[in-house]
């Protein structure tokens, strides 16, 4: 975010004002001044362009069609509301001195929006009920819950079952089967793979943080083990629901066609299988990332990139994106994995074999050897 655009001017602009600082950095990218030079046109009358525009420095004037004027000078009360905001535009907008405006994608703004007034309601209500909203609001910031409704949201609240557990007991333990998720309401946990020399601690989890999830994503044992750090409460949440309230809405599914449209626009592969799997064959620079470490890993991936996950049957990388979601990063799976492509397809997709792409610190992407 450039330095002009602070957070206090943002909590200026209507209604920017009602987002929370996880909106806010979903919409990073295009938190960024853009200048208009004196004399330029910022847009013209008819213009249909769903963009929203915000004066933050200089001075404008808006002229209508009749000829009625308005000069706009950037701090005053009118320059906090989006700048001729009906489509088609009814008015000019021309740069009388040289200025900055902030540029965004008006569909964007308006999903975070309605997203955000819906949940407050839903936070009102139990509010009302004495349900802790506080803990509630910091649940409902992860950027996984960015993607569910809120119906599903209450349908999900009501189903969760609290649980107590003191220091040192283990939530779920590596390698047995799974049949719900948790998340975690108060208290401290830690994510553990392997035992004895080979222990290593994944993770401490953050508060309102969904963990167990993987097993039911993938079918499979769990991977790792979460023991209690300090007595805390978790939420229980079985398997069905789980499935049918939080992986449909967020596990965003591609076939071959639409990723070949988001790589062409910036996006890369990332391969979320073993690395002997990736080495056999993979996807044109496709970045090795296998899930079993993805989570201690996740750190060195590019938020403001978009990552495509595949596997062969569809279900690690249903993992991944699940995972990564909770992040805050922009992902998609491929479509029931590569087993589902036709032979031609599939070997035309993962066609390199040996050493492949490492993930290095602030995203940065080398060829490894």
């Amino acid at each position: 975010m450039s330095e002009a655009l602070t957070l206090e001017r943002l909590r200026s602009l209507t209604p920017l004002n009602v987002l929370s600082e996880q909106q806010w950095r979903e919409l990073r990218r295009q938190l960024v001044p853009q200048p208009v030079l004196a004399g330029q046109s910022l847009f013209r009358r008819g213009d249909r362009a769903r963009l929203t525009y915000y004066l933050l420095s200089g001075e404008l004037l808006l002229e209508d069609a009749a000829g009625t004027r308005q000069r706009l000078v950037a701090g005053a009360e009118a320059s906090c509301h989006p700048l001729s905001p009906g489509l088609p535009r009814l008015q000019d907008a021309l740069a009388l001195t040289d200025a900055s405006v902030l540029v965004l994608d008006s569909d964007a703004l308006n999903r975070l929006v309605t997203w955000r007034l819906a949940h407050q309601d839903l936070l009102l209500e139990l509010g009302q009920l004495q349900d802790e909203p506080e803990w509630l609001e910091r649940l409902l910031d992860s950027p996984l819950f960015a993607k569910v409704p809120p119906a599903n949201v209450r349908t999900m609240l009501a189903r969760l079952q609290s649980v107590e557990l003191p220091a040192g007991t283990e939530v779920l333990r590596e390698g047995e089967a799974g049949d719900c998720c948790y998340f975690l309401k108060r208290g401290r946990v830690e994510v553990i793979r392997g035992a004895g020399t080979e222990r290593q601690v994944l993770a401490e989890l953050e508060l309102g943080a969904c963990f167990g999830e993987e097993a039911l994503l993938a079918d499979c044992p769990r991977n790792a083990t979460v023991t209690v750090v300090e007595d805390a409460q978790v939420l229980r949440l079985a398997r069905q629901d789980f499935v049918a309230l939080l992986k449909a809405p967020v596990v965003n599914e591609i076939g071959l066609g639409e990723a070949a449209r988001l790589l062409a626009a910036g996006a890369q592969w990332l391969d979320v299988r073993l690395q002997g799997e990736y080495e056999r064959a993979h996807a044109a620079q496709a970045l090795h990332m296998p899930l079993q470490l993805l989570r201690l890993k996740a750190r060195l991936l590019d938020k403001a990139r978009t990552y495509l996950c595949y596997c062969d049957s569809g279900k690690r990388s249903a993992s991944a994106v699940f995972l990564l979601s909770q992040l805050g990063f922009s992902c998609y799976a491929l479509r029931e994995g590569l087993d589902a492509l036709p032979a031609v397809q599939r070997d035309g997709l993962v066609c390199e074999s040996g050493a492949g792409y490492l993930a290095r610190s602030g995203g940065r992407i080398e060829r490894s050897h």
